[in-house]
């Protein structure tokens, strides 16, 4: 395999389907498929889910401070990551899941040398409740664990083939980026990730692939090595290029 370790994230929008909330189990089983497909591969899987189908911290507004919203959306990634932690079980991949909010009796605490434990034993290993504090994203979260547990690329999972200029939903005319480095995105805010996420990714030369999770043939592809997908990665005149 090209990869032998990534981090899929999955925006908990994608769960909802067209229902636009709550979880659509179709989907669900789709994406967990894909993911027990690359783990059976070779493929050791990390995965983090945001909350979005549920609740989002930038719903905050008067009646509701950020700090308590960004609480309530980090407790949705842990209703999404039980569900995802169900549908592999009963798919017959051996799982765990850790929150990086106490809850005792549904979830473990976040323990990164016990997490690498488990993915070097095949398990996947499910991420949850954020960063623990508030105002930072599932999407910096994502990054954050990728480093910790030694991830080779960490793969933003969405419903189109990649980056793009512009939303190409909406408009049909939006150009796609095969490959860009991190310096590009953020001074284009190419809406992939946010800023603090990207920042870490440039920081720490950890690769990000960008790829339409409901292609069933694109997490398959990506781990096998072939150009699927946009990568962002170091300047190209530090590789070279």
């Amino acid at each position: 395999m090209h990869y032998r370790r990534i981090l899929l994230k999955l925006s908990g929008e994608a769960l909802a389907g067209e229902k636009g909330f709550g979880i659509d189990t179709r989907i669900l089983d789709e994406i967990v498929s894909r993911v027990k497909e690359a783990t059976e591969s070779g493929v050791s899987v990390a995965l983090v889910i945001g909350g979005g189908n549920f609740f989002r911290g930038t719903q905050a507004d008067e009646a509701l401070d950020r700090v308590t919203a960004d609480s309530i959306g980090m407790l949705a990634t842990v209703m999404n990551a039980l569900a995802f932690r169900a549908a592999l079980a009963g798919s017959g991949v051996t799982c765990c899941l850790m929150s990086a909010l106490a809850i005792p009796g549904v979830a473990a605490p976040v323990d990164i040398q016990e997490a690498r434990r488990r993915l070097d034993g095949g398990e996947v290993v499910i991420f949850a409740g954020g960063t623990g504090n508030p105002f930072f994203s599932t999407d910096t979260n994502a990054a954050l664990r990728a480093l910790e547990v030694g991830a080779d690329v960490l793969v933003k999972a969405t419903k189109v083939d990649g980056i793009y200029d512009r939303d190409p939903v909406k408009d049909p005319g939006a150009v796609f980026f095969r490959e860009l480095d991190y310096d590009e995105v953020l001074a284009g805010r190419l809406a992939v990730m946010d800023a603090t996420a990207v920042s870490l990714c440039r920081e720490n030369g950890l690769e990000l692939r960008v790829i339409n999770i409901f292609d069933p043939l694109s997490l398959k592809r990506l781990v096998a090595g072939e150009e699927v997908g946009t990568t962002v990665r170091g300047r190209r005149k530090d590789r070279g290029g």
